[in-house]
């Protein structure tokens, strides 16, 4: 078992936090706002009482862009948790469909299939989870001891236990493949140094897109008082 340093950590965050901002700063500048609006429901933002363009406008660029975070974010945790598996116990990333993440510790060997938060998916989508595992554990043979994991990781699940596999999620998780305890916690202060030096550029570019999509909304759906006209926004959203 070995082990991994502060440092070694430290040096794997930045380049990757680096790159999570680039990706969500390539996303935000490449935005229609009539793609945002097609996707948005526009019957709630009546049923809220969202009266401005402005308001119409940042409720949906920031519901989009939190999509765009978790699914970026979340291949960038993929890959740190792969890095620290290898550094502790030369794990590797499997070659296995739906299999993300294999090593092997005290006579096990374990096959992990890596999630953001524990809330991931349906149950067609569990159940094709199940599948790989079972199909990863007949290829590994009977005389291998393998125990298969969906490790998630962040939030907590109160009955890991789900038969065919173990939902390990946060501190359980980084637990295992890191052989730490409280390496979970560890990974904060790295993430918060190496974000705070990219994020005024985003804030800067996120405040000129809402700028000019609420002055493109205005001239689309507002009549010229500064009502908004909701008809037309309902016939661009739902019409034929």
């Amino acid at each position: 078992m070995g082990k991994i340093s502060k440092k070694e950590l430290s040096d794997f965050i930045a380049p990757n936090i680096d790159q999570f901002r680039k990706k969500l700063l390539e996303n935000l500048l490449s935005l229609k706002l009539d793609k945002l609006l097609k996707r948005k429901n526009p019957y709630l933002f009546k049923a809220k009482a969202v009266d401005t363009a402005q308001d119409i406008v940042k409720s949906v660029l920031d519901a989009h862009l939190s999509s765009q975070e978790e699914g970026i974010f979340g291949g960038f945790l993929e890959e740190l948790a792969i890095f620290v598996c290898g550094k502790v116990y030369n794990g590797r990333k499997s070659s296995a469909e739906g299999i993300d993440l294999e090593f092997d510790a005290d006579s096990v060997h374990y096959i992990i299939s890596i999630k953001s938060g524990p809330n991931w998916g349906n149950s067609s989508q569990t159940k094709k989870l199940k599948d790989n595992f079972r199909k990863a554990k007949r290829i590994l043979g009977a005389k291998i001891h393998v125990v298969a994991i969906n490790g998630c990781c962040y939030g907590k699940d109160a009955r890991p236990n789900k038969g065919d596999y173990l939902k390990l999620c946060g501190q359980q998780f980084w637990r295992l493949i890191s052989g730490d305890e409280h390496f979970y916690l560890d990974i904060i202060e790295p993430l918060g140094v190496h974000a705070k030096s990219k994020n005024e550029q985003f804030k800067e570019e996120y405040s000129k897109v809402i700028n000019r999509f609420t002055v493109e909304f205005a001239k689309q759906y507002c009549d010229k008082n500064g009502a908004i006209l909701w008809e037309a926004l309902v016939k661009f959203n739902s019409g034929k």
